[in-house]
């Protein structure tokens, strides 16, 4: 199965951030375990591709000609 790519660049740039936050938040220990989330967005945001966008068919990534 091939994934398409539908996480475009800005929302790409802001998740592997909000992934990197909350991780070193979680490995410091101000904001708890939950903070361990972060793996989520960081992983959608460097590979590119989200699985929660594929039900409502949406995609952040530009258009090609």
């Amino acid at each position: 199965m091939i994934l398409n790519a539908n996480v475009g660049g800005i929302d790409s740039v802001a998740r592997i951030v909000a992934g990197v936050v909350l991780i070193g938040l979680a490995a410091t220990g101000t904001i708890g375990m939950w903070g361990w989330i972060g793996v989520v967005p960081l992983a959608t945001g460097l590979s590119g591709w989200c699985p929660a966008y594929l039900p409502f068919g949406l995609s952040t990534c530009k258009m090609k000609k």
